[in-house]
């Protein structure tokens, strides 16, 4: 009887000792990953908020300097219009001065399109024959008869 009973014990013994040390290290392991995965989560999330601040910061920066370039734009406008009044030696020649002035600032913003050609007949894949003569393919086209 001892013998069996050694047979039942060491198995269960095992099993139960694998199965202590199975729960052990499940219980170790688990809380030194998820902190790396965290760790790594926090500076992945950090990096995106950071590359967010620096978009944003991008975009107001270039919209700063969008409406200062049209605000010279249009002192430079106001300054030529201004020059045009004070320095013209005539009332026709301010009145040219500062129709070219306007309409340079009009042509560009409302300049038409190329129009397309007028024949629009689709290139041919093929070499034009005379009627009734062989095209290319034929059997005959290019020997000379006799």
């Amino acid at each position: 009887m001892d013998y069996s009973l050694l047979v039942w014990l060491l198995p269960t013994l095992a099993l139960v000792i694998g199965v202590a040390v199975g729960f052990l290290v499940a219980r170790v392991l688990p809380n030194a990953v998820p902190n790396s995965t965290q760790r790594q989560l926090d500076d992945i999330q950090e990096r995106f908020d950071s590359y967010q601040n620096e978009v944003v910061t991008h975009f107001n920066s270039t919209a700063i300097l969008v409406k200062k370039l049209t605000q010279s734009y249009q002192e430079v406008q106001d300054h030529l219009a201004e020059g045009a009044n004070r320095l013209a030696l005539d009332e026709l020649t301010r009145q040219r001065l500062l129709a070219a002035l306007h309409s340079d600032s009009t042509t560009q913003a409302h300049r038409e399109r190329l129009t397309p050609p007028r024949d629009t007949e689709v290139p041919k894949d093929y070499a034009p024959k005379a009627p009734n003569s062989p095209g290319m393919l034929d059997e005959q086209y290019g020997l000379k008869r006799k």
